[in-house]
This record gives structure tokens, C-alpha cells and sequence, in this order.
């Protein structure tokens, strides 16, 4: 896989709100879709009081628990990808626009001051569909490029971005394993869902048309989904892997290449000058990723609108009581929308002696689910106390509204 890099400069210059000697509050006000309330980690849990005792939920009085962010922090459903508005960017040399650069390791210095408005990191360069996503769920946010997942997970404990939204699973491609393997390495919470329509389009610099493409470079999973279409198409081209779709775009437009064509989003097109030369090139119409929304600290759960609760648990004798967790759930009637294993990074092969037999070896593994279940109703609360007599290790990594917004399957080609 190539990693791309734009040959011209950067208008994004973190150095500016970058402060030394700052020292991050421990207590913060958050900006969400219905205004703003201010919270801790300690507010959360003594809340909901889980994983030490079984204890009744208790009814919330007050006017605090009324601005918790509606789901996505708004009401309304989107089908148009194109939610960050394209504008404030540089003219550079010859009157080329000049897109913010993705934060790289060496960006994420010390803390930045606090500001009033929301800024949110993503993976990949302007124009990725992480982008849209985060336009999506934080509709007038300053979206944050970074270049790397590990790099916008740590510009929010850094105070450089006050959210991420970075893709968890797709509907073809299954489960991004790096982001949950990275939810267990950071101490961030997850505050909410988004699911997006992907809809692919294949772009080349003005006026080339497909006879004249010999290469087409994109992500490898957005390469694996549009495999059909582009037979159809009649290209007979050689399929390249980069590291994210607007990173490909961008490539193509920055080097000039005439017989190289993207597979990114239409959003893409308008920021690096391409033209769109198939719409909608995706094999899978009902192809959808979900994103996470990541925050410092947790929204304190409810129990008026639906709620998803995700957890990672684990056991020192292996899985023999992942029977007994899942019927934890089951009993109390508590559905389960996901359930991932991975192998345990810092202990991943468990010895067991035999007798007569010598010494077996097994994967040790983490296991995430995901249940539909606020962690204020009093059912979750008992399920996790009784998972936590099976496990060594649980962890709820958040508890956040549902993304009930409808959506629209992208059309694919004739």
C-alpha cells in the first residue's frame, strides 16, 4: 500500500494554539446539538453506579439530563454526502487551492487552549467520507484532517480536537479492526453512532476520458467494492491501493496524472479540481459504514430515547464462560447487535497443561458487543454486574443514543 503526500504546502498550522504550559481542566463544557451542560466522569458514574453493585436506576430531575445531544445532534435525516461546506481554503501558486494538510505525529505537541467551537478529528484527507461523516454527526464543526486513526484518537486527549468520528464497521467489509484495538489503547469514550451511505464515484483530471485510463488508485476496500462496476464500465485498468479514497484524488490531481482515476466521493471531485467521469460506481447499493463518535469524557445515559451500550470483556481461563455472558443478556430479554472477538494483544497464546498430552496452546481473546440497552435502565445494570462475576476484565467503553436517522441506498450503475 502507497502512502500519498501532496506536493505543495500546507494552510493548516497547529502551532498557534498550542500552549506549553497548559494543563488540561478536569472538568469541561461541552457544545452539542440542543446547547451546552457540563459534566464529569464522576457525575457519569456515580450515576449509573454499574459493575460494583446491582442498584435501581433512579429517575433524573432537573433541566441538566434535557441537553443531552439528540441523536447526531439533530433530527433530520441526510442522503446528500456533501455535509462539510467547501469553502475557506487558500489560493496558492497558479491558483490552486490548497486543502488542510492531515495532522501527522509530530503535530500533537502539547495541549491547545480550549475554544468555544467544536472541532472534530477524522482519518484521511478532506473530501474522505470520515469527513462527511463527521459533518454528519456535528453538523457546523471544524473538521480536523488527521492522517492516521492512532493520531486523531490522541489529538482529542490532547485537547487539539474536543471530538473524532472514525469508522468502526461497514456493512461489506465488516469490522475496522485497528479502531477497536485502538478503543482498548486509549482512555476515550464513545458518545455516539453514525451510519453513512457510501457512495463511490470514479474521477480523472478534466477533459481525460475512460478510454485513456491504464490505472485506477484507491482505498483497497473502496477497490474491492466497485470491482463489478468498473468491468462493466469496460476498464481494463490496474487496481492500485493508497491509503484512503480523497487521498487518491488528491494524488491524481497533484501530479497531473493523466492515466490515473481515483475511486473517491463527488465532495472530492469539487475540492481537487476532477471531473466525474461514473456516479454511484459502487457494486453494493446498501453499502454503509458506522461511525463512533469519541469524547474525553461520557454523556450520562437515558432512558427516553434508544440507547446502545458497547462493552469489551475478557476471561483467564479462556472462553468457556462466554455461554454464561451471553445468557446474562438473553435473560433479561436484552438484544445484542454485535458481537466481535479479537486476539488479546498483551496475552495472546494461553498454555494448559494436559495430562498424558503435554502443554496446548490456545489464542486468548477480547470480546466486544454491542446491546441495544441504556446503561440507566436497571436491566443493563444487573447484566453487567452478573458478566462481571464470569470475566477478569470488562470494560463499557460508552453508552450513547442510536442512529435512528433513515437513509437512502446509493444508486449503483446500470
Amino acid at each position: 500500500m502507497h502512502s500519498l503526500s501532496p506536493s505543495y504546502s500546507t494552510t493548516l498550522n497547529l502551532n498557534h494554539i498550542l500552549s506549553p504550559n497548559r494543563v488540561a481542566p478536569t472538568r469541561i463544557t461541552v457544545k452539542c446539538g440542543y446547547g451546552f451542560e457540563p459534566f464529569s466522569r464522576s457525575d457519569w458514574q456515580s450515576s449509573c453506579a454499574i459493575l460494583t453493585s446491582k442498584v435501581a436506576s433512579q429517575e433524573r430531575n432537573g433541566g441538566g439530563a434535557d441537553h443531552v445531544p439528540a441523536v447526531n445532534g439533530h433530527k433530520t435525516g441526510f442522503t446528500d454526502l456533501n455535509l462539510v461546506p467547501i469553502g475557506n481554503v487558500t489560493v496558492g501558486e497558479n491558483n490552486k487551492l490548497l486543502q488542510p494538510k492531515p495532522l501527522t505525529i509530530s503535530d500533537l505537541s502539547p495541549a491547545p487552549m480550549h475554544g468555544s467551537s467544536l472541532r472534530v478529528a477524522y482519518q484521511g484527507a478532506p473530501g474522505a467520507y470520515s469527513e462527511a461523516a463527521a459533518g454528519k454527526a456535528y453538523p457546523n464543526c471544524e473538521a480536523i484532517p488527521c492522517d492516521q486513526f492512532d493520531v486523531a484518537f490522541k489529538a482529542v486527549e490532547l485537547w487539539i480536537a474536543d471530538r473524532a468520528v472514525l469508522p468502526i464497521e461497514n456493512s461489506l467489509g465488516g469490522s475496522i479492526h485497528r479502531n477497536y484495538d485502538l478503543l482498548l489503547r486509549h482512555r476515550l469514550h464513545i458518545v455516539g453512532e453514525v451510519q453513512l451511505p457510501v457512495h463511490h464515484c470514479l474521477l480523472a483530471l478534466p477533459g481525460i476520458r475512460k478510454e485513456y485510463l491504464t490505472r485506477v488508485i484507491s482505498h483497497p476496500q473502496a477497490l474491492a467494492q466497485c470491482e463489478h462496476s468498473l468491468t462493466k464500465l469496460g476498464l481494463n485498468v490496474a487496481r492500485e491501493a493508497v491509503d484512503d479514497t480523497a487521498g487518491a484524488a488528491e494524488f491524481v490531481a497533484a501530479n497531473s496524472l493523466r492515466d490515473t482515476a481515483a475511486i473517491a466521493s463527488s465532495r472530492a471531485a469539487e475540492l481537487y479540481g476532477l471531473n466525474v467521469l461514473a456516479d454511484g460506481i459502487q457494486d453494493d447499493p446498501s453499502n454503509v459504514t458506522r461511525f463512533v463518535m469519541l469524547a474525553r469524557e461520557p454523556i450520562i445515559p437515558r432512558t427516553d430515547r434508544p440507547f446502545k451500550t458497547s462493552i469489551v470483556f475478557a476471561h483467564d481461563k479462556g472462553t468457556s464462560v462466554l455461554f454464561k455472558v451471553l445468557s446474562a443478556f438473553a435473560f433479561r430479554n436484552i438484544s445484542l447487535t454485535k458481537i466481535e472477538s479479537r486476539p488479546h494483544r498483551n496475552r495472546s497464546i494461553r498454555l494448559v497443561d494436559e495430562e498424558n498430552v503435554g502443554t496446548a496452546k490456545h489464542f486468548e481473546y477480547l470480546f466486544y458487543v454491542d446491546f441495544e440497552a441504556s446503561m440507566a435502565d436497571v436491566r443493563a445494570q444487573n447484566a453487567l454486574a452478573e458478566v462481571q462475576e464470569f470475566t477478569s476484565f470488562l470494560r463499557v467503553l460508552g453508552s450513547y443514543p442510536m442512529d435512528m436517522t433513515p437513509w437512502t441506498p446509493s444508486s449503483s450503475i446500470e
